[in-house]
């Protein structure tokens, strides 16, 4: 017991020594940044302060957009960070492109909050339930359409957990397959358009939103084919992995799931129509998301029609708000550290240093995938993606890099990133989740199972990643043709 208290205490002891270093390093930061420097040390501590901030938990909005502030003011004086508090928010949100994120958000949450998500897990499982590890192979199909309109890994995630990981137990399979399948099934979804990620990507790289949602088509469909291969060879090489329904009672489930199926066509239709519209240019990208949102407005009021549909409407609304408002607050903070970036040097002269050290493109890409990883530990994608595009466009441009096959690319990884051990952000979450005995059906499952169902998938998204890297005309195809 008094070894314990001791740990404890030294524990505590060291966790100030650390804050108190952290503070000290900021506080460092802030004189560098506004006391007589160069332009480049300017930058670099601004750099180094948005660091700090992350660790020391501040909200990621306000580790963006302090150290950009009082970067111009170190540089131009109290006059420049006026001028940018005062116009960069309209500036930077006020694109007509940008008003996509918004339609797509709702729409998403919109059929989740319709019970679309049920719907479509059932209906997939009519159809494709049948195969190797079925039940698997139809939580990642679902996934995948789900986070395709839902815009948010983390709460497609969340709803396929609390549907499939008990279907699967309940049927049968290894506890790691099914938790595994479950956390990899809404990866594909944020490459998949419409996906919030990519337009916000499009934002900050100035390139074509249309063009960058094409961009993903191939790359997420790819990756979904994978990760249901993986599933397949999985439990085709040990069945035991996964249970199987006998008899009667599968073909009155199978009947049953294909009814459902009959019902959900509208779904996919709207799909199509968004996709295709923006593909064929029948339609802008803003045009695409305002049919999207209505379509899922009208599907919403129909499947709940016996439910108080307008409430469900009401409060997709309020998420809706919430949600942008902290997009659009993120977005803001990246542009302005990336304004200090760009008028300090530093982001043209890493794109010089990078060149200077004769980094190859998979040299350059191989460093990019473990800084996101590293990142991923402690990181949402979103903010990853804040964080390094704005630093990272110049290289690409240097290196004749595609950017809309960047875009594809960085999306990827920044999903992958919050998934890998030590510590993927994503396993903590349906870790937790599964500690619910609902969810579980009784059964004890570990971290350790967690991580061990991820690594199940890893060679898949290894595969792919080194597919896109050798043959980047998967992501640019399309949109050349567009």
């Amino acid at each position: 017991m008094l070894m314990t208290q001791e740990t404890r205490v030294l524990t505590t002891r060291h966790e100030w020594l650390i804050r108190a270093a952290i503070i000290t390093a900021t506080g460092v930061c802030v004189i560098l940044i506004l006391g007589p420097s160069t332009r480049e040390t300017v930058g670099g501590a601004a750099v180094t302060l948005m660091l700090l901030l992350v660790f020391l938990k501040v909200p990621i909005g306000i580790a963006l957009t302090a150290p950009g502030v009082l970067g111009l003011y170190g540089l131009y004086g109290p006059a420049a960070a006026t001028s940018l508090l005062g116009r960069l928010p309209y500036d930077t949100v006020a694109s007509w492109e940008l008003s996509v994120i918004p339609m797509f958000i709702f729409m998403g949450v919109l059929l989740w909050r319709a019970g679309v998500t049920q719907r479509v897990y059932s209906a997939a499982r009519g159809l494709i339930g049948w195969m190797p590890g079925g039940l698997a192979v139809v939580t990642n199909g679902a996934g995948a359409g789900l986070a395709a309109v839902s815009g948010t890994t983390v709460g497609t995630v969340h709803a396929l957990a609390r549907i499939g990981v008990p279907e699967m137990l309940r049927a049968g399979y290894d506890r790691r397959l099914a938790v595994g399948s479950t956390i990899v099934a809404g990866l594909p979804g944020q490459v998949i358009p419409p996906s919030i990620f990519l337009v916000i990507y499009a934002g900050l790289a100035q390139v074509p939103v249309g063009q960058q949602l094409i961009a993903g088509v191939v790359p997420g469909l790819l990756m979904a084919a994978f990760f249901a291969l993986t599933v397949i060879a999985i439990c085709t090489a040990r069945p035991q992995l996964a249970g199987v329904r006998t008899g009667s009672s599968r073909d009155r489930f199978r009947a049953r799931e294909l009814r459902t199926a009959a019902t959900l066509w509208p779904l996919p239709t709207l799909i199509v129509l968004v996709l295709g519209g923006m593909y064929t240019g029948a339609v802008t990208v803003t045009e695409a998301g305002a049919v999207g949102a209505l379509g899922a407005t009208l599907l919403a009021l129909w499947y709940q029609r016996k439910d108080q549909p307008w409430q469900k409407v009401a409060t997709a609304t309020t998420d809706t708000l919430k949600s942008v408002g902290t997009i659009f607050f993120l977005f803001i903070g990246a542009m302005a550290l990336a304004r200090v970036l760009s008028v300090s040097g530093i982001g043209p002269g890493f794109a010089r240093w990078v060149g200077d050290m004769g980094f190859t493109r998979i040299e350059f890409l191989l460093i990019i995938l473990v800084t996101f990883v590293i990142m991923g530990m402690f990181m949402d994608p979103l903010s990853i993606m804040l964080l390094t595009v704005p630093l990272l466009i110049p290289v690409v441009a240097e290196l004749g890099i595609s950017p809309l096959w960047f875009g594809v690319f960085v999306v990827i990884l920044a999903e992958v990133a919050i998934i890998t051990p030590p510590v993927g952000v994503l396993a903590f979450i349906v870790h937790d989740l599964v500690k619910d005995p609902d969810v579980s059906l009784g059964q004890r499952i570990t971290l350790g199972d967690v991580f061990r169902g991820i690594a199940l998938f890893l060679p898949a998204i290894a595969v792919l990643c080194v597919v896109l890297i050798a043959a980047p005309g998967l992501a640019t195809f399309l949109p050349s043709h567009m």
